[in-house]
């Protein structure tokens, strides 16, 4: 027994080694917004969780602010595998599925309640799942809130924005949307939008409360209208390639990390939404304007060209699961 006791005790010391000298897994988890945003604080919320739960077996490198990649290169970054997780906003899905333009359908939404409800139900989740044959994963819905629309003048109808240059996200629904206004939509990267505004560059954009007041958009704008009319909603999704192959132990505790922060990031985006359009009024830069009833009902109507358009592609069925989670 005593000559097997330095064997054994070597081999031991070996497998310690090989399991000291093994990398953890590198995340890169990449997004487009300050820290200080409900995704900010759910990228950082799920560093920390991921490497609680794989103490040692996995690293997760967060990088906001477009620092990594930027609104137009991080859905070719995440599939090339240059980054593993990306947050972007529903609306930049349109190449990839026509379906999720359905969170992008103007007035759909009443609030944040009927969209959590949406996204719960049996229609909402197989979202999550519909573009895995294009090599994405969706692991869930971050919110940011309900989206408001700004401009450099004052507004009120819809006829007040006709001729108007407003910043879009690449979305053709989002388009149509402006267009059907009169207005003119214009194409352009998150990170961009404060000059554009600021120098006139374009006339207005849409976002949600937290996005205007952090990014300082209601610095630059004369008008904001609490319009409602939309939401600023992502989904947090990696590459199903990378995700699968992944030990099954290391994508359990992701999901439960992934899981448990965006149930933080939507806690306080809920919150962050009401204190930061708080902010934008007690700053006095920009007028904040109600829409009353009748005021309202002429922007929806505006907005049936749209509903016409893109009905069929989307799915009348999924529209009417989504129009019944307002009720």
């Amino acid at each position: 027994m005593k000559f097997l006791k330095r064997p054994l005790l070597l081999i031991a010391a070996g497998l310690f080694s090989a399991q000291l000298l093994a990398a953890p897994i590198v995340i890169k988890y990449s997004h487009v917004v300050s820290n200080n945003t409900p995704k900010g604080q759910s990228a950082m919320k799920f560093k920390e969780l991921a490497e609680k739960y794989l103490p040692g077996k996995v690293e997760v490198q967060v990088f906001p602010n477009s620092q990594l990649f930027g609104d137009g290169k991080e859905m070719e970054a995440l599939l090339l595998g240059d980054v593993q997780i990306i947050a972007p906003s529903l609306s930049k899905f349109d190449r990839f599925t026509k379906q999720l333009a359905v969170f992008d359908l103007p007035f759909i939404f009443k609030d944040i309640g009927a969209v959590e409800k949406f996204q719960q139900s049996p229609q909402g989740q197989a979202l999550l799942t519909s573009m895995e044959k294009k090599g994405i994963t969706g692991l869930g819905y971050l919110h940011n809130g309900m989206m408001q629309l700004s401009a450099n003048k004052d507004i009120l109808l819809p006829q007040d924005v006709k001729g108007l240059k407003f910043r879009i996200q690449a979305s053709d629904l989002i388009e149509a949307k402006f267009k059907a206004l009169g207005a003119s939509p214009q194409k352009m990267a998150f990170s961009e939008v404060y000059q554009a505004l600021q120098t006139g560059v374009v006339d207005g954009q849409e976002n949600a409360w937290t996005n205007i007041y952090t990014k300082k958009f209601h610095e630059v704008q004369k008008t904001i209208l609490l319009s409602n009319h939309g939401i600023v909603e992502y989904m947090v999704i990696t590459n199903t390639k990378w995700w699968n192959g992944l030990p099954a132990d290391v994508r359990t505790g992701l999901k439960k990390a992934m899981d448990e922060s965006i149930a933080h990031g939507n806690a306080i985006a809920n919150k962050q939404s009401d204190e930061d359009m708080k902010k934008v009024m007690a700053a006095g830069k920009a007028k904040v304007v109600p829409l009353n009833a009748e005021q309202l009902a002429k922007w929806k109507a505006a907005m049936d060209p749209v509903y016409k358009k893109f009905g069929k592609s989307i799915g009348e069925d999924l529209i009417k699961a989504a129009e019944s989670a307002s009720k």
